[in-house]
């Protein structure tokens, strides 16, 4: 039972979406070189820069992904976003084509929901490639 509760409340939108990676470098590389996506934010910090915050995202993205060390007992992967494509079929192909990426099956049409496949990343967390809604 969920109950609701007229609060003001200050959030606005989401913005970071996190995923936990055991190697920041390799996630990075992952992100950047596989999927296209550019880097947002990377800065050390810590009294000795010994903590890294990451953040990357697909061009033209408001919300961003951050790939985090675990942090409190965390386990890598696990996790999962969904990103829009303008054609999902030809992403798939041109992914599955690479040779060194966890794809999942070619994505066929289901009534009432969007065209969409998976893409594993190398700690786990699951990028589902969903098709992006028509312009109106």
């Amino acid at each position: 039972m969920t109950t609701s509760q007229a609060t003001a409340t200050t959030l606005t939108q989401l913005s970071t979406a996190m995923f936990t990676v055991r190697d920041q470098d390799a996630a990075l590389a992952f992100y950047t070189d596989v999927l296209g996506f550019e880097v947002r934010g990377d800065q050390r910090y810590g009294e000795a820069g010994e903590d890294r915050w990451l953040e990357v995202a697909p061009r033209g993205s408001a919300a961003r992904l951050a790939l985090n060390p675990p942090m409190g007992g965390d386990e890598p992967g696990g996790s999962a976003i969904g990103v829009e494509s303008t054609d999902v079929l030809a992403e798939h192909a041109r992914l599955a084509a690479r040779g060194d990426v966890e794809v999942g099956p070619t994505p066929t049409r289901a009534p009432g929901a969007p065209l969409l496949f998976g893409v594993t990343d190398p700690d786990g967390n699951i990028v589902w490639i969903v098709e992006a809604e028509p312009a109106e």
